[in-house]
Protein backbone atom coordinates (compact mmCIF):
# COMPACT_ATOMS: atom_id res chain seq x y z
CA UNK A 1 0.00 0.00 0.00
CA UNK A 2 1.61 3.60 -0.88
CA UNK A 3 1.91 6.11 1.64
CA UNK A 4 -0.63 8.12 0.17
CA UNK A 5 -3.17 5.39 0.51
CA UNK A 6 -2.42 4.97 3.76
CA UNK A 7 -2.17 8.33 4.86
CA UNK A 8 -5.36 9.08 2.98
CA UNK A 9 -6.98 6.63 4.98
CA UNK A 10 -5.65 7.56 8.44
CA UNK A 11 -6.61 11.23 7.76
CA UNK A 12 -10.45 10.15 5.93
CA UNK A 13 -10.59 7.99 9.24
CA UNK A 14 -10.04 10.75 11.56
CA UNK A 15 -12.26 13.54 9.60
CA UNK A 16 -15.21 11.10 9.98
CA UNK A 17 -14.50 10.54 13.61
CA UNK A 18 -14.12 14.25 14.53
CA UNK A 19 -17.72 14.60 12.36
CA UNK A 20 -19.20 11.45 14.18
CA UNK A 21 -18.27 13.20 17.61
CA UNK A 22 -19.30 16.47 16.85
CA UNK A 23 -22.50 18.04 15.24
CA UNK A 24 -23.84 18.19 11.74
CA UNK A 25 -21.63 21.33 11.33
CA UNK A 26 -18.69 22.35 13.54
CA UNK A 27 -17.05 25.76 13.93
CA UNK A 28 -13.55 24.29 15.91
CA UNK A 29 -12.57 21.62 17.68
CA UNK A 30 -11.16 20.90 21.00
CA UNK A 31 -7.64 19.41 21.90
CA UNK A 32 -9.45 16.19 23.18
CA UNK A 33 -11.50 16.40 19.74
CA UNK A 34 -8.24 16.40 18.01
CA UNK A 35 -6.73 13.49 20.30
CA UNK A 36 -9.72 11.34 20.02
CA UNK A 37 -10.04 11.70 15.98
CA UNK A 38 -6.37 10.87 15.61
CA UNK A 39 -6.62 7.79 17.75
CA UNK A 40 -9.99 6.61 15.86
CA UNK A 41 -7.67 6.84 12.50
CA UNK A 42 -5.42 4.38 14.45
CA UNK A 43 -2.57 6.58 15.50
CA UNK A 44 -1.25 7.23 18.62
CA UNK A 45 -0.63 10.80 18.97
CA UNK A 46 1.37 13.22 21.17
CA UNK A 47 -0.83 15.91 22.57
CA UNK A 48 1.24 18.93 23.82
CA UNK A 49 0.17 22.52 23.94
CA UNK A 50 2.05 25.38 22.31
CA UNK A 51 4.10 27.30 24.86
CA UNK A 52 3.56 30.70 23.97
CA UNK A 53 -0.37 30.27 23.30
CA UNK A 54 -1.51 27.03 25.44
CA UNK A 55 -3.09 26.27 21.81
CA UNK A 56 -3.50 21.96 21.21
CA UNK A 57 -0.66 20.61 19.16
CA UNK A 58 -0.83 17.13 18.02
CA UNK A 59 2.65 15.18 16.55
CA UNK A 60 1.90 11.76 15.18
CA UNK A 61 4.07 9.20 12.36
CA UNK A 62 2.63 7.62 9.47
CA UNK A 63 5.07 5.17 8.34
CA UNK A 64 8.50 6.98 8.47
CA UNK A 65 6.15 10.43 7.91
CA UNK A 66 6.11 12.44 11.35
CA UNK A 67 3.40 15.21 10.86
CA UNK A 68 1.63 17.88 13.13
CA UNK A 69 -1.21 19.19 13.52
CA UNK A 70 -1.28 22.50 15.36
CA UNK A 71 -4.47 24.03 16.23
CA UNK A 72 -4.83 28.15 15.44
CA UNK A 73 -7.11 30.47 17.09
CA UNK A 74 -8.68 29.03 19.72
CA UNK A 75 -11.39 30.50 22.78
CA UNK A 76 -12.96 29.27 25.45
CA UNK A 77 -13.01 27.05 28.33
CA UNK A 78 -11.89 24.35 27.03
CA UNK A 79 -10.09 26.29 24.05
CA UNK A 80 -11.85 25.19 20.89
CA UNK A 81 -10.02 26.14 17.83
CA UNK A 82 -10.88 27.22 14.37
CA UNK A 83 -8.11 26.47 12.40
CA UNK A 84 -5.71 23.39 11.83
CA UNK A 85 -2.70 23.98 10.54
CA UNK A 86 -0.93 20.24 9.32
CA UNK A 87 2.50 20.31 8.44
CA UNK A 88 5.51 18.25 7.83
CA UNK A 89 9.34 19.07 7.81
CA UNK A 90 11.86 16.92 5.90
CA UNK A 91 15.57 17.25 6.81
CA UNK A 92 17.80 17.50 3.98
CA UNK A 93 21.13 16.07 5.23
CA UNK A 94 23.39 18.67 3.34
CA UNK A 95 23.16 22.70 3.02
CA UNK A 96 20.06 24.31 1.42
CA UNK A 97 21.08 24.94 -2.23
CA UNK A 98 19.34 27.37 -5.53
CA UNK A 99 17.61 23.77 -6.64
CA UNK A 100 15.68 23.35 -3.41
CA UNK A 101 14.22 27.24 -3.75
CA UNK A 102 13.42 26.37 -7.41
CA UNK A 103 11.51 22.94 -6.69
CA UNK A 104 9.86 25.00 -3.56
CA UNK A 105 8.61 27.71 -5.86
CA UNK A 106 7.89 25.28 -8.34
CA UNK A 107 5.41 23.60 -5.93
CA UNK A 108 3.82 26.56 -4.83
CA UNK A 109 3.17 27.72 -8.11
CA UNK A 110 1.48 24.47 -9.42
CA UNK A 111 -0.17 23.42 -6.80
CA UNK A 112 -3.84 24.81 -5.58
CA UNK A 113 -3.81 23.20 -2.16
CA UNK A 114 -0.55 23.30 0.47
CA UNK A 115 2.22 25.27 0.62
CA UNK A 116 5.86 24.79 0.51
CA UNK A 117 8.90 25.98 2.85
CA UNK A 118 12.37 26.29 3.30
CA UNK A 119 13.69 26.27 7.47
CA UNK A 120 17.54 27.19 5.80
CA UNK A 121 18.73 27.13 9.40
CA UNK A 122 17.51 23.61 9.99
CA UNK A 123 18.45 22.87 6.69
CA UNK A 124 14.78 21.50 5.81
CA UNK A 125 12.08 21.66 3.49
CA UNK A 126 8.50 21.11 4.49
CA UNK A 127 4.83 21.55 3.47
CA UNK A 128 1.66 22.65 4.72
CA UNK A 129 -2.33 22.88 4.40
CA UNK A 130 -4.54 25.07 6.46
CA UNK A 131 -8.15 23.36 7.40
CA UNK A 132 -10.41 26.17 8.34
CA UNK A 133 -13.94 25.43 10.55
CA UNK A 134 -14.74 28.85 11.80
CA UNK A 135 -18.20 29.84 10.63
CA UNK A 136 -18.87 26.35 10.22
CA UNK A 137 -18.73 23.56 8.15
CA UNK A 138 -20.29 20.26 7.33
CA UNK A 139 -18.73 16.82 8.20
CA UNK A 140 -18.69 16.24 4.49
CA UNK A 141 -16.56 19.34 3.71
CA UNK A 142 -14.50 18.85 6.91
CA UNK A 143 -13.74 15.05 5.76
CA UNK A 144 -13.24 16.33 2.26
CA UNK A 145 -10.67 19.18 3.28
CA UNK A 146 -8.64 17.08 5.85
CA UNK A 147 -8.37 13.84 3.92
CA UNK A 148 -6.57 16.62 1.20
CA UNK A 149 -3.71 16.52 3.26
CA UNK A 150 -2.67 13.31 1.70
CA UNK A 151 -2.75 14.74 -1.59
CA UNK A 152 -1.26 17.59 -0.83
CA UNK A 153 1.78 16.14 1.33
CA UNK A 154 2.46 13.54 -1.61
CA UNK A 155 2.33 16.20 -4.43
CA UNK A 156 5.71 17.64 -2.82
CA UNK A 157 7.25 14.67 -1.26
CA UNK A 158 7.21 13.44 -5.25
CA UNK A 159 7.97 16.93 -6.50
CA UNK A 160 11.10 17.40 -4.17
CA UNK A 161 11.78 13.54 -4.91
CA UNK A 162 12.35 14.48 -8.62
CA UNK A 163 13.89 17.77 -8.37
CA UNK A 164 11.00 19.17 -10.61
CA UNK A 165 12.14 23.16 -10.78
CA UNK A 166 9.57 23.65 -13.71
CA UNK A 167 12.44 24.48 -16.06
Amino acid sequence: MSFKSILSAIIFGAAASLSAATAQTTSAVTAAELESALEAAGLTPTMTEDAATGAPVANATVGEIMFWVRAMDCGGSPAACENLVFFANFDLGRAVNATDYRVVNNFNDSQLFGRAYILERQNQVGVDYVVELGGGVSSEHLSQNVSRWADVIDAFVQKFSSGDTGA
